[in-house]
């Protein structure tokens, strides 16, 4: 795990931290982002996820809703207040509720992915959030709950990701 900046990761990849407490969840994802050319950083709860992102400034957060020690909602919120309104975020959860979506919306976030997932929707969802005319403003976050899967990035795995732990 590093403390770059974006402008100091290697050969100015695109810099993701991903905050998740689930080891095997963590390294799928991340072999799949690295392997699509983004830079990743890991923290394994909320409080670390919420240290990382205040001092690296990551172009894309990847957070987890349930969490041991603060909540992704949590992480969110306090990023939000501290003025961490730019950074893009994707949040994945195991959570069914809609009630959980729309609150993700109102925190500003980018997508909401549900698992279990396809690795290529969240590859091309991260692409997307990364590309250079991705904008600034956030957009309201998209319900990927199908489990298509059929259309895929260049590069990416056909692994599923789920968490049977991630309900409330």
């Amino acid at each position: 795990m590093s403390d770059l900046s974006p402008t100091d990761t290697p050969e100015k990849k695109p810099h993701v931290l991903l905050v998740d407490d689930d080891a095997e969840i963590i390294e799928s994802m991340r072999y799949a982002l690295e392997a699509n050319g983004f830079y990743v950083t890991i923290a394994r709860d909320g409080n670390q996820g919420l240290a990382l992102a205040e001092n690296t400034t990551p172009d894309l957060l990847i957070l987890d809703m349930m969490m041991p020690k603060r909540s992704g909602f949590l992480v969110l919120e306090q990023l939000r207040r501290n003025g961490h309104d730019k950074v893009r975020v994707i949040m994945v959860t195991g959570n069914e509720g809609n009630r959980h979506k729309q609150y993700a919306e109102l925190l500003g976030v980018d997508d909401y992915i549900r698992k279990p997932f396809p690795m290529d929707r969240l590859i091309e969802s991260a692409l997307k959030l990364c590309s250079k005319d991705a904008g600034s403003s956030t957009s309201s976050a998209q319900d990927t709950s199908d489990t298509q899967g059929t259309s895929g990035t260049q590069g990416s795995s056909d692994i599923h990701v789920s968490d049977s732990s991630d309900t409330e």
